[in-house]
């Protein structure tokens, strides 16, 4: 099961490095509010544009303006911290085939578990963000 684990994350890792590269902000955050959304039985995220700017390495207002388009689409709704997907068929065709091969490896070499739906965000993402300019360590303050 590790293996098959240490596979599926390789596979992410390198993905996103290409993904980074190759794809546009609005794609790149299609693709990580996807994969998100896979792992957490709720549809609301409670996350920040700052902390989603600092895990993509690009200005708070790259991902503002990615966000307004998504929310112009009716992809997304989105409130002080919170995003919420409103809907995802249409979310998957803005992501790019990042998302897609990603979530095939990971359906491919992991089993899938039971997802009970919630009303309540599943998982705050809640990290210490330095200082911009200065070197990340993302530590979360709460359990996985």
């Amino acid at each position: 099961m590790l293996l098959r684990y240490t596979q599926a994350l390789m596979t992410h890792i390198s993905q996103t490095a290409v993904c980074n590269r190759h794809h546009s902000v609005e794609q790149q955050l299609s693709r990580w509010l996807l994969l998100s959304l896979d792992r957490l039985p709720s549809k609301d995220l409670a996350v920040t544009q700052e902390l989603i700017a600092s895990v993509f390495g690009v200005r708070r207002e790259g991902i503002t303006e990615a966000v307004g388009k998504l929310k112009r689409a009716g992809h997304i709704s989105c409130r002080r911290g919170h995003i919420t997907v409103l809907d995802r068929t249409g979310l998957e065709k803005q992501a790019c085939e990042c998302y897609r091969v990603v979530k095939a490896e990971f359906d491919r070499l992991l089993p899938k578990v039971a997802v009970i739906q919630t009303e309540r965000p599943a998982y705050r993402l809640n990290y210490n963000i330095p200082p911009s300019g200065t070197a990340i360590t993302l530590i979360p303050n709460t359990r996985w």
